[in-house]
C-alpha cells in the first residue's frame, strides 16, 4: 500500500530531508516535497507553514517537518488549528503522540537526530494508530486552544 506523505524543512534540515526520501523504504511512500531544495539559507516558519496548510487541506494526510532542532519548525506547523506537529527524538515518543494525541505532522531535527534513528523514528509513526477513546476529547480541545 502507498501513503503520500509531505515533507518540508529548512536549510538546516535539507540534508536529513533528503536521506529521509532516499532512503526510508518501510512503506511505499509518494512524497509531496514542499521544499526547501538546497542548503542556502531560508526560514523555518516558511516551510513550517507550507507543510501544515499541505496536511490540512488534505494533500497528504500526514507530513514530516525538519529544522535544525525540530523545535522551530514544530511551533511553526502548530500555528494551524488542524494540526498537532510533535517534534520526536525517539520512537517512543512517536509511539506515544500517535497514540494519545494523534499527531499528524513528525518534527524532526537534523542537529538532534541521527539519520538511521529518524528512520525508525518515521517508521513507528507511520505504524501507529490513534488510540482514541479517552483521548478524543482531549484531542478535539487542541484545535480550539
Amino acid at each position: 500500500m502507498t501513503i503520500k506523505l509531505a515533507i518540508a524543512s529548512d536549510h538546516a534540515g535539507f540534508p536529513l530531508k533528503e536521506y529521509i526520501k532516499k532512503n526510508f523504504a518501510a512503506q511505499q511512500v509518494e512524497w509531496l516535497d514542499l521544499g526547501t531544495y538546497s542548503e542556502e539559507s531560508v526560514d523555518y516558519p516558511d516551510f513550517g507553514k507550507k507543510i501544515a496548510d499541505a496536511v490540512a487541506n488534505d494533500d497528504a494526510p500526514m507530513g514530516v517537518a525538519i529544522c535544525g532542532s525540530g523545535i522551530g519548525i514544530s511551533i511553526a506547523c502548530n500555528r494551524n488549528p488542524k494540526i498537532r506537529a510533535a517534534m520526536c527524538t525517539d520512537s517512543t515518543m512517536a509511539r506515544l503522540t500517535r497514540l494519545h494525541n494523534d499527531a499528524n505532522i513528525l518534527c524532526l531535527g537534523q542537529r538532534i537526530t541521527g539519520t538511521e534513528v529518524a528512520l525508525d523514528i518515521l517508521k513507528v509513526f507511520l505504524e501507529t494508530k490513534f488510540e482514541g477513546g479517552r483521548h478524543e476529547g482531549r484531542v478535539a480541545k487542541l484545535g480550539s486552544c
